[in-house]
C-alpha cells in the first residue's frame, strides 16, 4: 500500500501542487480511508517528502552504476542522457512534481540542490571534464553549469510536452526528443555524430 499511496499523491501533487491537496483525497485516490494513509504518512509534508525522495533514490542508485558500466565519452553520454531523458518522459508527473517544487518551495529545493543532488551533478561534471582533457568535448563548456541546464531542460521538455508539441505535425514526439538530443549533444561535443531519438518513451533501458 505505500507504494500505491505516493504514487497517487505524485500524481495529485503534479496536478495542482501539494497545497491544494489534501490527506482525503489522496485517499480517495488509492481507494482507502484517511486514517489508512496517515497509518503509513502521518502528514502531508511526509506524503510529499516520501514523493521526492522516491526521486532522488533513482538518482542515487541509478547514476553510478551507469558512470561505472560506461567507459566511453559517447556511451556514457547516452546512458546519462538517456536515462535523464526515459525517467522523466516516461511518467511526466515526476516532472511536474519537480517543477511546482521549484516555484512553489524554492528555498527548499535550494537545499536539495546543494545537498542530495550535489553528489551526483560532481559525478556527471567529472565526466564532462574527462571528455575536455580527452579532447571530445568543448573547452568552454562549465562542465556543472551545462548539467544543471540539460537537466532543467529535460525536466521542463518532460513536464510540457503534451502542450508544447502541439504546434509539431507528423511525428511529433519523435521529433521533439531528437531536437533536445541533438541540443544536449551539440553544445557538449566537439565532432558531434548524427543523432537518433532517444529511446521509446516507455522504456527505461539506456541505449548501447
Amino acid at each position: 500500500m505505500p507504494s500505491a499511496i505516493v504514487a497517487a499523491a505524485m500524481r495529485l501533487f503534479a496536478a495542482q501542487g501539494v497545497d491544494a491537496t489534501s490527506v482525503q483525497a489522496v485517499a480517495d485516490a488509492v481507494g482507502v480511508t484517511k486514517q489508512a494513509v496517515l497509518h503509513h504518512y502521518p502528514s502531508k509534508e511526509h506524503l510529499r517528502k516520501a514523493v521526492l525522495d522516491g526521486i532522488l533514490a533513482h538518482w542515487n542508485e541509478t547514476l553510478p552504476r551507469l558512470l561505472l558500466a560506461t567507459a566511453a565519452s559517447e556511451d556514457r553520454f547516452d546512458a546519462v542522457f538517456g536515462e535523464l531523458h526515459g525517467f522523466f518522459a516516461k511518467d511526466p508527473d515526476r516532472a511536474r512534481v519537480v517543477l511546482r517544487e521549484v516555484l512553489d518551495r524554492p528555498a527548499e529545493m535550494r537545499e536539495i540542490l546543494r545537498g542530495p543532488v550535489r553528489p551526483w551533478l560532481e559525478a556527471v561534471a567529472g565526466y564532462v571534464r574527462s571528455g575536455q582533457s580527452a579532447g571530445k568535448h568543448h573547452t568552454d563548456v562549465d562542465p556543472e553549469a551545462y548539467v544543471l541546464h540539460i537537466m532543467q531542460l529535460g525536466i521542463a521538455a518532460a513536464a510540457c510536452a503534451s502542450v508544447t508539441q502541439a504546434p509539431l505535425s507528423d511525428d511529433a514526439a519523435t521529433r521533439y526528443d531528437k531536437e533536445f538530443s541533438r541540443i544536449a549533444r551539440a553544445s557538449l561535443f566537439l565532432h558531434s555524430p548524427s543523432t537518433s531519438a532517444p529511446r521509446s518513451r516507455g522504456s527505461s533501458t539506456p541505449r548501447r
